[in-house]
């Protein structure tokens, strides 16, 4: 089911509707700051595990989820003040900080090391789904090997078909990954080199 979702200004009627796809454990497609992603309810142990399926991803290997603001991010990240303030002026961007996952965070979206890959995009629908839902969302990109990333929603929608239960068409996006800056014990480590800035953290 392709939805079709203004991106400067989201219909809340069609993001209430999506917000109810995830709460009842539906997988979706939808655009972030980045590429199209794949989500679902990180709550949702069922919807995680069909994502598993779709990405052919080991499970050792969690994935990032999506949070829609700072103070979102405190309730299943800990957040020291460096952390915080250096988010504040990054946030939303196209920036996956890795930290240390609450008790909120469920055990699969976590690494072996306790720590997860958050984010908070600069599109408005993603942060009005996070919102809708009240949970944050799980974000991977919506590719299938690695030199094949769906940039286009009537392609991901053709390619998956009914193993997703909603794609957002929410126009073009970059199609670049995000940097990936590890935020453990306060010292900053660029995993990643992405879209967005990261020569203060080098």
């Amino acid at each position: 089911m392709l939805i079709s979702i203004n991106s400067t200004n989201p219909q809340d009627r069609l993001i209430q509707k999506v917000g109810e796809i995830l709460s009842e454990g539906g997988v979706i497609a939808y655009p972030t700051d980045t590429y199209y992603g794949i989500g679902c309810d990180i709550l949702n142990k069922k919807a995680i595990q069909r994502i598993y399926l779709l990405k052919q991803r080991e499970k050792n290997k969690p994935f990032s989820f999506i949070c829609s603001d700072l103070k979102n991010i405190s309730d299943y990240a800990k957040v020291s003040n460096y952390a915080y303030k250096t988010m504040k002026r990054l946030l939303p961007g196209p920036y996956t900080f890795v930290l240390e996952g609450s008790k909120l965070v469920p055990k699969i979206m976590l690494t072996r090391r306790k720590t997860a890959g958050i984010r908070v995009p600069d599109n408005q629908i993603c942060i009005e789904l996070v919102k809708a839902l009240g949970r944050p969302i799980l974000s991977t990109s919506a590719s299938v090997e690695k030199d094949n990333e769906f940039h286009d929603p009537s392609l991901i929608d053709d390619y998956f078909g009914s193993r997703l239960d909603a794609v957002i068409d929410g126009g073009p996006v970059p199609n670049e990954p995000s940097s990936v800056i590890s935020m453990i014990g306060d010292e900053p480590e660029v995993i990643r080199r992405g879209r967005g800035d990261v020569s203060e953290f080098e």
